[in-house]
């Protein structure tokens, strides 16, 4: 479901570019005696970006290099992030370790196994196919220890999903193509098809996504829930749910404002108010009350009916996601709840 930026917008690299960038800047000081200006290299889609390097060192048997992460114009939390690559000789192959400030994986689910730095397999491919382009021309073996760090990554990594999926102790080297998108949805929907596989990992039978902070803690304190069952939906509800169809779970409940309910009652996939919007005759029509029609927000109009308005919102919610999920036997319950988090009505 990624969406195209605006043309206006500029794109970025990720984290996975940035550290291989670092990585064949301080190998060429390694094996060929001095730091580059720039270093070039070529993404899974054949763009080659130029990198400057913000970071310099070196020792007897090994260099590092720090390539300071350009998101665009993506409001990325690891944007400014400095990236910075150690390389050594190792004793066969080429072995990732997560220095500070990169997380180490816990829990299975995720696409490597627990202990393993989380250095999704991607970046990995991209910096072993930079070790053994530079090996060959140099006339190395291409035997290499590449340790990624990311200087305050561990702060940042709070503000992340990276807790509730088991990722300790930092930021994950994240990226499937090296570039950044400017507000694509394709990184937040991926984010939440590995929330399933943890939550599968895990043995979870009972899952829940909602649309925000707030009723996120409402149907978590409901169902005394774990975090691992926890999903990051946000707006992307058919995104959850076609993903869940795949890798089911005997049960999921959805959560959310009367607003974004509405529209999910009302057939859309994708709740954001930019792409989205609720169709007040449709819900005048499906509550029996015409006056609502008139209405300028769910709020007003809830506030005019009173609690029977909820109850007509989530009821078509869960019919909505009875048709999701088809005949996956996934259980489905709705929760809807006001502004202050507080549940307004139920539909199961």
């Amino acid at each position: 479901m990624a969406r195209d930026a605006p043309p206006d917008l500029r794109r970025g690299w990720t984290t996975g570019a940035c550290a291989t960038a670092a990585v064949k800047a301080a190998l060429t000081r390694l094996w060929a005696g001095e730091f580059p200006e720039t270093v070039s290299i070529v993404l899974p889609r054949g763009e080659a970006p130029v990198f400057a390097l913000a970071h310099r060192a070196a020792g007897e048997d090994w260099a590092e290099a720090g390539i300071v992460k350009d998101a665009g114009d993506d409001p990325d939390v690891t944007h400014g992030c400095m990236v910075v690559a150690r390389v050594a000789p190792s004793r066969g192959g080429v072995v990732f370790r997560a220095g500070p400030g990169v997380g180490t994986i816990t829990r299975a689910g995720l696409p490597l196994p627990p202990g393993e730095p989380a250095i999704n397999p991607v970046p990995r491919q991209m910096m072993a196919d930079e070790v053994s382009a530079l090996a060959a021309e140099l006339g190395q073996a291409g035997d290499v220890e590449i340790t990624v760090s990311i200087p305050g990554g561990a702060e940042i990594a709070a503000k992340t999903w990276n807790p509730r999926l088991g990722i300790e102790g930092g930021l994950s080297v994240l990226g499937t193509t090296g570039v950044v998108r400017p507000f694509s949805c394709a990184a937040w929907i991926a984010s939440i098809h590995r929330g399933i596989d943890v939550a599968r990992a895990a043995g979870a039978v009972h899952v829940a996504g909602a649309t925000g902070a707030q009723s996120e803690r409402a149907v978590q304190a409901l169902h005394a829930l774990p975090d691992h069952a926890m999903l990051d939906m946000g707006d992307f509800v058919g995104g959850l749910v076609k993903y869940l169809v795949r890798h089911p779970v005997p049960r999921l409940t959805v959560a959310g404002g009367l607003g974004k309910l509405t529209k999910l009652a009302q057939g859309a996939r994708d709740l954001h108010s930019a792409r989205s919007q609720v169709d007040f005759a449709r819900l005048a029509r499906d509550a029996g009350r015409p006056e609502i029609a008139e209405a300028e927000t769910v709020l007003e109009a809830h506030e005019h009916v009173g609690p029977d308005l909820a109850e007509v919102i989530a009821g078509g919610a869960l019919r909505e996601l009875d048709r999701m999920v088809g005949e996956s036997g996934i259980r489905v319950d709705v929760v809807a709840c006001d502004r202050a988090g507080r549940i307004v009505a139920r539909a199961e």
